[in-house]
């Protein structure tokens, strides 16, 4: 490991951080010359506003969107939320708004009169990262006059690289996801279900400070071979699917995968685990860990500032013997930040030619999560987070890879 010096502060300075990330945003606005930017994505949201809110299925409360609308030459974002108590506290009150109805033809025209109201008039060029059935169809009409572009030209460049204050949430995300995982470790075995394993992880998670749970936590039994396993359309190993209340058997190979939030910053915890009463791997399992640790470590000799994407995925396969060593319909590397993938991203399709135009630079996050498959073996799947600095990486996870060693 080469270390670039302590990018972490000791305590994290919540309004400056939202300071540093509202102007990220308002730069990259006068960029692209917007009068307006509105983000609906709970990540987006969390970036922009800061704004604490109600964790749930998406798929159960798009009738409440919480939204933030940056207006130019406001330094403040409006926050529209169902939950007002979560606005950050600096937040002036005319810039907190009841929530956002999209899911209504008059929802959707109510929303337009806002922008309007707040902007002075309708904006000529807004941003906009998701569009509802009834705001898609009725944008047109609504925004008549208002050029739309996708927020993620404003969101990318502005997120992807990480102050002081986001990596230190960044790495107490990922200690408490950690901590939280060595006693769920300890359920794992013969006779346990798996809905149980997710019982132990989230009453840890949230007893040691996490404010959200990030993803529906994954514990996959791995199946021996493909055609033993779920059809996939990539002809891939399937993964990663829904936890169910299977209950686990001797030998049972588990792909696991969390992650939880602290202060709207995601984790993302991913180790293979062996149930059973004594879970050492055998001779085949071991070498699936050298093999991965092999293409993790010549991964990390790539990291530093002025690297491409493809310095990376080139110097994986190369320790792979040439082979791919990451699931088709993954990645090689992905961001974190306030989503649990975002950019960068590596070895995606977007092919060698987008790997090859993104150059790492100091605060950047990546998390490595490189696969090595046996068929007839299942495999082995682990997840390292590190922080791109000014000469090299710093790690922001700090896990045994148990029953495998280190």
């Amino acid at each position: 490991m080469t270390a670039g010096g302590d990018l972490l502060p000791v305590d994290v300075d919540l309004p400056r951080m939202r300071r540093y990330r509202a102007a990220r945003l308002t730069k990259g606005m006068d960029r692209l010359g917007l009068d307006a930017l509105l983000l609906f994505g709970s990540g987006a949201v969390q970036y922009a506003a800061g704004a604490d809110e109600r964790a749930s299925d998406a798929g159960r409360a798009t009738h409440l969107r919480t939204a933030a609308l940056y207006v130019s030459g406001d330094e403040q974002p409006h926050l529209f939320t169902p939950d007002p108590e979560g606005a950050p506290p600096e937040l002036d009150a005319d810039h907190r708004h009841p929530p956002l109805y999209l899911e209504s033809d008059q929802g959707v025209a109510l929303m337009a009169t806002a922008v309007a109201d707040l902007c002075g008039s309708v904006p000529s060029r807004m941003a906009i990262d998701d569009l509802s059935g009834p705001l898609f169809r009725l944008a047109p009409e609504v925004l008549q006059g208002t050029e739309l572009i996708d927020a993620s030209r404003v969101l990318g460049p502005a997120r992807i690289i990480k102050s002081p204050d986001e990596l230190a949430c960044l790495k107490r995300a990922q200690h408490l996801n950690e901590v939280a995982m060595v006693d769920v470790q300890e359920w794992a075995r013969p006779g346990t279900r798996l809905t149980e394993l997710t019982g132990c992880f989230l009453r840890r998670a949230f007893e040691l400070g996490a404010t959200a749970n990030g993803i529906d936590p994954i514990w996959q039994v791995m199946a021996e071979s493909r055609s033993k396993g779920p059809y996939t359309t990539t002809g891939d190993v399937a993964f990663p699917l829904v936890t169910s209340d299977r209950i686990l058997a001797e030998g049972d190979v588990i792909w696991v995968d969390t992650g939880i939030h602290y202060q709207g910053y995601a984790s993302d915890f991913g180790r293979t685990w062996i149930a059973s009463l004594d879970p050492r791997p055998n001779r085949r399992q071991r070498d699936q860990f050298r093999r991965w640790r092999e293409v993790v470590d010549a991964t990390l000799d790539q990291i530093r500032p002025g690297a491409t994407g493809a310095d990376l995925t080139e110097a994986a396969r190369r320790a792979a013997g040439g082979s791919t060593p990451w699931l088709a319909h993954f990645y090689l590397i992905h961001g974190l930040g306030t989503e649990s993938a975002e950019p960068p991203m590596f070895g995606t399709d977007l092919g060698q030619e987008h790997d090859a135009s993104v150059l790492l630079e100091p605060g950047m996050v990546l998390v490595l999560e490189p696969v090595i498959w046996n068929d007839g073996d299942a495999g082995y799947r682990s997840e390292d987070t590190v922080a791109v600095t000014e000469d090299g990486w710093i790690p922001l996870s700090d896990h045994p890879y148990d029953p495998f060693g280190r």
